[in-house]
């Protein structure tokens, strides 16, 4: 699969696993609803159930910003599988660029996902630079 290929797979998923490295080097992945606009993916923390507030991922970026994202699509005929990955580079946003990038970056996940519209994320926004889309498919 080519990288523009892998793109488009993640233009049209709704969910991808983060994953991310903690201080000891253990990855941490997570699920994750996201947004895309060019080579730039995008989170936010919102109102679902978490354990803590200090989520793990958000402590994980900010120590080792280097992040890998996963989308697949799985069936039992196994001619249809395939998967695509963005490598990057993520920051979770200081308040002074959140204010400043949240309204574009909320607005596009609440155009993505319907349960946004009645209560959007208020939560820290993450954006990854995306360096490199990778992926394969069966056939």
């Amino acid at each position: 699969m080519t990288g523009v290929r892998a793109r488009e797979c993640f233009s049209r998923a709704r969910i991808a696993r983060l994953a991310t490295l903690d201080d000891t080097g253990r990855p941490h992945l997570v699920p994750a609803v996201f947004a895309l606009t060019g080579d730039t993916l995008v989170f936010a923390v919102d109102h679902k159930p978490k354990r803590s507030a200090d989520l793990k991922r958000l402590a994980n970026i900010r120590a080792h910003p280097g992040v890998c994202l996963l989308v697949d699509g799985y069936d039992e005929d196994w001619d249809r599988l395939w998967w695509a990955r963005a490598d990057g580079t993520a920051t979770v946003l200081p308040p002074a660029e959140r204010a400043a990038a949240s309204a574009h970056y909320v607005d596009l996940l609440t155009r993505k996902y319907r349960q946004y519209a009645d209560r959007s994320p208020h939560g820290p926004v993450v954006e990854i630079q995306v360096a490199h889309w990778s992926g394969w498919h069966a056939t």
